[in-house]
């Protein structure tokens, strides 16, 4: 069995499984309630915790309205530290956090991998954050779950929709989109802009750009797949890095969406 091992713990979130255990749980309950239908995907940002974890928080509180319901999680977000000409899947059985192992779902991947544009890179998921810091959330607000990690480089809208229209229609299936919106802009700038780009993702747009949003491939991929039609899009909560724990002078952005 080969796992690949957390890069960013201690980093993005704490490394010790106790306090990271207790800083979810706190994130989680600091709103009691619970929406009543669960999601078919969410968008959900990816810094570390005490810049956007209040923000995933919202996204990740809805799986408990029937968290034995998800049975397996497509796992999208962009390539921040090595070049993907298109998308990449790894080749390992498992991903690994300070809240134990997740086994990838080999029918899942097998599913995608021959898919235009998909690669098999385990490179492009070793030192990745864009996913891993979805994983202790997941681990937290689910059961038994199995993962299908995807990390999106170069891929186009249509290419990324084939992956999730490839999984979605399983009924157990949850999609989670991972990116953060504006970068490094001054406050008031940086609500402006992720304001227009919350407009837009709330109009299913297929065309955000990078300076909108890091993960603006995975996002244009999810509203331009089938399964997205069919389904409504709500704003759970924004906010800036300027509004948790950073300077207000060079911000980056934060958003989380639910998709029933």
């Amino acid at each position: 069995m080969s796992t690949r091992a957390a890069a960013v713990a201690g980093y993005f979130y704490d490394a010790n499984a106790s306090r990271l255990q207790h800083h979810i749980n706190e994130l989680l309950t600091a709103e009691s309630a619970v929406p009543d239908a669960l999601p078919k995907a969410l968008i959900v940002p990816h810094a570390g915790y005490i810049y956007s974890g209040s923000t995933a928080a919202t996204a990740f509180r809805c799986l408990l309205t029937d968290p034995d319901q998800v049975k397996r999680v497509l796992l999208i977000g962009p390539a921040h530290r090595v070049y993907v000409d298109g998308m990449a899947i790894p080749s390992v059985d498992s991903f690994s956090t300070p809240l134990g192992e997740i086994p990838l779902d080999a029918e899942g991947l097998a599913g995608i991998r021959s898919l235009p544009g998909v690669q098999v890179s385990d490179e492009a998921h070793r030192e990745e954050h864009s996913l891993e810091v979805q994983l202790p959330f997941l681990q937290t607000v689910l059961n038994d779950f199995t993962l299908v990690p995807v990390v999106v480089g170069g891929a186009n809208a249509s290419e990324v929709a084939a992956v999730i229209d490839r999984l979605a229609d399983d009924p157990h299936t949850l999609i989670v989109i991972s990116s953060d919106l504006s970068h490094f802009l001054d406050y008031a700038e940086a609500q402006r802009v992720d304001a227009s780009t919350c407009d837009k993702i709330l109009h299913k747009s297929i065309s955000l750009i990078g300076e909108q949003a890091c993960g603006a491939r995975a996002i244009n991929g999810l509203m331009a797949s089938a399964k997205c039609r069919s389904l409504d899009v709500d704003l759970l909560h924004a906010c800036n890095s300027g509004d948790t724990a950073g300077k207000p002078d060079r911000v980056v952005g934060y958003a989380a969406f639910a998709l029933r």
